[in-house]
C-alpha cells in the first residue's frame, strides 16, 4: 500500500505541473491564482478532530472563543482525553458546546482512549479509506470532517471532498457550467487529476475565491 502525502513543497510544485498539463481548465484557475498555498497543520488526530467539532457550524472567531474557554478550563491548554473525559457537561456547556458536541466529545475522547482514534503515527501508516472508515463510526464525525483532517493535518495527497458545496461550485466555475456537479459525477470527473487531487481541491476552493471582493475571501485558502 503506498500512501501518498505532502512532504515538501516540491510535491506541491510536481502536483501543479501535472494538473497543468491534464486539464486546460484547471491551467487557466492555477495561472490566475498562483502557486498553491496549501498549509499542513500536523497536530494529533484527537487534537484536530477536538477542534473540527469545536468549529462546526460556526464562524471561526466563535469556535476560537469556546476552544479559549475550553483552555482556561483545563489550566491553559487543550485538555488530553482523560482530562476532557473529567469535565462535567455543564463545564463544557459554560464553555460553550451544544449538547450534541458534548456527546461527540465525549466519544472522542473514549475513542482516542480505546484506540479507535489512532495517534499521529499510527494515522501515517493507515490507508485514507481505513481512516475514514475507523473515524466516521464516531457521532458528530462525517466524511467531510475526515477528509479535511486528511488533507490539513495528514496532507494526504489525494483526497477530492466531492461532498463539497465549495469544492463543487469551484467545478462549476472551472468548467464554466450551469449547474453544480453531482457528487459522484465530480468524483469520477477529477480522477484524471489523481494522485494530485487535495491539491486540485485547493484551486476549485480558489476558484469560487476569485470571483469574491478581497474582503470576502475565505482567510483558509489564502
Amino acid at each position: 500500500m503506498t500512501i501518498l502525502m505532502i512532504k515538501s513543497s516540491s510535491d506541491i510544485e510536481q502536483g501543479m505541473r501535472f494538473l497543468e498539463k491534464t486539464d486546460q481548465d484547471l491551467a487557466k484557475i492555477i495561472d490566475k491564482e498562483g502557486p498553491c498555498r496549501l498549509k499542513i497543520d500536523r497536530k494529533t488526530p484527537y487534537d484536530a478532530l477536538l477542534q473540527a467539532i469545536a468549529g462546526q457550524q460556526l464562524h471561526a472567531n466563535a469556535a476560537n472563543a469556546i476552544l479559549n474557554r475550553l483552555k482556561l478550563a483545563n489550566s491553559g491548554a487543550l485538555p488530553d482525553p482523560g482530562a476532557l473525559l473529567k469535565l462535567s457537561p455543564d463545564q463544557l456547556r459554560d464553555c460553550g458546546f451544544s449538547f450534541r458536541k458534548i456527546d461527540s466529545l465525549y466519544a472522542l475522547a473514549m475513542a482516542t482512549l480505546d484506540g479507535i482514534v489512532p495517534s499521529y503515527e499510527e494515522a501515517l501508516t493507515l490507508s485514507d479509506q481505513d481512516l475514514i472508515d475507523r473515524i466516521t463510526v464516531l457521532p458528530g464525525i462525517g466524511r467531510w470532517t475526515v477528509e479535511m483532517f486528511l488533507i490539513f493535518t495528514l496532507g494526504r495527497m489525494d483526497i477530492m471532498p466531492k461532498d463539497d458545496f465549495g469544492i463543487r461550485e469551484g467545478w462549476r466555475i472551472c468548467k464554466n457550467l450551469a449547474l453544480q456537479p453531482k457528487p459522484k459525477q465530480l468524483e469520477i470527473a477529477t480522477r484524471i487529476w489523481s494522485p494530485f487531487r487535495t491539491i486540485g481541491a485547493w484551486y476549485l476552493w480558489r476558484a469560487v475565491e476569485q470571483s469574491k471582493p478581497l474582503n470576502k475571501r475565505n482567510p483558509l485558502t489564502l
